[in-house]
């Protein structure tokens, strides 16, 4: 509330403000204004498109870089996986690897002609490969560096479990080194140059497990775009793998510059088949490129520089800043003096206005001729005279508003007369013991009384529901006391404000229509119930008559939220004096609320045929002390 409150504030003191400024300011800035918004906006679309284009031609110029290194990629993984092939189809390695007794030098000699000599020529073959490696857990099988190891050399290894666990699936895994099995693994590797390897079990017996096939390539032989030394120096390829690990060259001033969590969070959010975004690392912007390498389970990235376009586009823009600020301040200048030569007339007329404000009604304009200014020094002049004239039809009139009032009080009833004849009765009926009489006689004065005495258009609830009281105490007399009066009002509701003369009609409206016959036995129950919801108060009267149909209750809504003319045109006063349920009391009171609250104010009806008809009076939350 007190955030509306002090926007409301500012609001006001900024239109006030604004209100001060002299007219020719105004007119300047509107100028400035008018020129410079669709200067502007024609800029920011300009530059956006600038900006788009380049993104976009950015874009396509390193997909197609990515799909001649994916082209390579792929190349070489069918080259591994073919390698891995042979392999495996090799009779002499199969019957080395099931060698199921301690072999003779000489058998292992023969091997070593068959076995090992065609798996190290398919390695000469492929020179791209760096390893073509057997691992074995079958004792009977001697170590021949640097094909053929004991399984136990990698069953520490991460990918050990995964490889055993594939069912002879190829398995593509990455590695930050290449260390050497037969040297001690504590100690570090000389050789530091990352690599890929095809991992793969070998069965030949289906269930069987015999051997893990290795086939190994560098990733500066596998990735030869990523790896190149060759860089621009304004993007960088890199190969994220499935862990999340990022492979490229670290040693670049390029890859200094980003902090990787800054792409691999969105790489992650929007990982597709392909695509490219825009990311902030460091305060510079950079374009990422992505593709997906599928069978590798990884993503290449192409990482583009974006500050060097965005610096020729700055540049540019720049250009264009200065070039408008120097038009404009031209034209403010220009403007300044073309309006006061155009303001001078309407100066004149301003300064006869302010004569008027001082009282002063009897002079002329010194302004003639023809245009908007003279125009309106033309009506101001009549307007003068036509207040002359209204001043003195206005004494008139008070004067004659005066002598009707004389004349209205001198034919006036005195409310008092009313007052004590009523209480005057009401002890007679007492002293006649005719109790129920006096009691009738003291809700109809109380009833006159709150009716004459309109001090105010507003009263507390309380006096509203003691009227009520006073009402249906009255009409039980007609109905052989077959009316019932029910409150579930809070006691916090008895000051709430509301119209006087605001529930009356409803409930009159209950009892008219609602009471299901006048010599039955049925009892009518007429339900008041105040409740607060959303700073506003509503009062609902219901009652367990007659009810109504729903083209009677359609009817009625539609009497109400008419609008005067055409409630008018609709029904003549003396329709609505014939026509029973006519609803004119409702809306009556229904006007009365949304003229003094507003339209979200007011009446709402329901009802169902034969079982009950509800009224519920919306009013704002407010407080009012005393009486009407």
């Amino acid at each position: 509330m007190d955030m509306t409150s002090r926007l409301s504030g500012w609001k006001a003191r900024t239109i006030q403000a604004a209100g001060a400024v002299p007219l020719q300011t105004r007119l300047i800035v509107s100028y400035i204004f008018i020129m410079l918004i669709p200067v502007v906006l024609l800029s920011m679309y300009l530059f956006n498109s600038f900006y788009q284009s380049t993104i976009r031609e950015i874009v396509k110029s390193n997909e197609s870089m990515l799909e001649v290194e994916k082209t390579n990629i792929y190349n070489h993984m069918e080259t591994m996986e073919r390698t891995a092939q042979l392999i495996v189809s090799d009779t002499a390695v199969a019957e080395y690897l099931q060698s199921n007794r301690n072999l003779e030098v000489n058998e292992l000699l023969e091997y070593r002609r068959n076995a090992y000599d065609n798996l190290l020529r398919l390695q000469f073959n492929n020179p791209n490969l760096a390893h073509i490696r057997l691992f074995t857990n079958n004792a009977n099988v001697k170590e021949i560096w640097p094909v053929f190891f004991s399984e136990s050399r990698v069953t520490g290894q991460p990918w050990y479990k995964q490889v055993k666990e594939s069912s002879g699936t190829v398995q593509w895994i990455f590695g930050h080194s290449d260390p050497d099995l037969i040297r001690d693994t504590s100690v570090p590797s000389m050789d530091e140059r990352g690599k890929v390897s095809l991992l793969r079990e070998v069965s030949f017996v289906k269930g069987r497990h015999e051997a893990i096939v290795q086939v190994d390539m560098f990733f500066d032989l596998f990735f030869p775009k990523t790896f190149s030394r060759v860089q621009d120096g304004q993007s960088q390829m890199m190969i994220v793998d499935g862990s999340g690990t990022v492979h490229t060259l670290y040693d670049t001033a390029f890859f200094r510059k980003l902090a990787p969590s800054e792409f691999l969070d969105r790489l992650n959010r929007d990982a597709s088949l392909g695509g490219s975004f825009e990311f902030t690392s460091k305060g510079t912007r950079y374009l990422c490129v992505y593709a997906k390498l599928d069978r590798l389970g990884a993503f290449m990235l192409n990482i583009v520089s974006l500050e060097e376009p965005f610096s020729d586009i700055a540049k540019t823009r720049n250009n264009l800043i200065l070039a408008v600020i120097g038009l404009i301040a031209l034209l403010a200048v220009t403007t300044y003096f073309l309006l006061s030569l155009i303001l001078k007339k309407l100066h004149v007329l301003q300064n006869s206005m302010k004569r008027v404000r001082q009282g002063n009604f009897h002079f002329d304009i010194d302004i003639h001729g023809g245009g908007e200014v003279g125009e309106l020094a033309h009506h101001f002049r009549l307007m003068l005279r036509k207040i002359n004239e209204l001043i003195v039809e206005a004494v008139n009139k008070q004067a004659a508003t005066k002598e009707a009032e004389l004349n209205s009080l001198k034919n006036q009833i005195d409310s008092h007369f009313m007052y004590n004849t009523l209480e005057n009765l009401k002890m007679m009926a007492e002293i006649g013991e005719q109790y129920a009489l006096s009691d009738a006689l003291t809700s109809l004065g109380g009833m006159m009384r709150y009716n004459l005495k309109w001090t105010s258009d507003y009263v507390r609830l309380a006096d509203e529901i003691q009227h009520i009281g006073n009402y249906i105490a009255i009409m039980n007399i007609r109905y052989d006391d077959k009316l019932r009066l029910q409150l579930e009002i809070t006691p916090g509701f008895w000051d709430r404000k509301l119209p006087k003369m605001s529930l009356q009609p409803i409930v009159e409206n209950a009892v008219k229509h609602g009471i299901r016959s006048a010599g039955g036995e049925d009892v009518l129950v007429i339900t008041v119930k105040a409740r607060e919801l959303d700073g506003r108060m509503f009062i609902s009267v219901h009652d367990d008559g007659r009810g109504m149909t729903l083209r009677k209750l359609e009817e009625l809504r539609l009497t109400m939220s008419m609008e005067d003319e055409a409630f008018r045109h609709r029904h003549s006063a003396g329709e609505l004096r014939e026509r029973e349920g006519s609803g004119i009391g409702l809306r009556n009171v229904n006007q009365r609320v949304r003229l003094y609250y507003g339209k979200e104010y007011g009446l709402q009806i329901t009802s169902r045929e034969g079982a009950w008809t509800e009224v519920v009076l919306s009013l704002p939350l407010l407080s009012l002390t005393g009486g009407g």
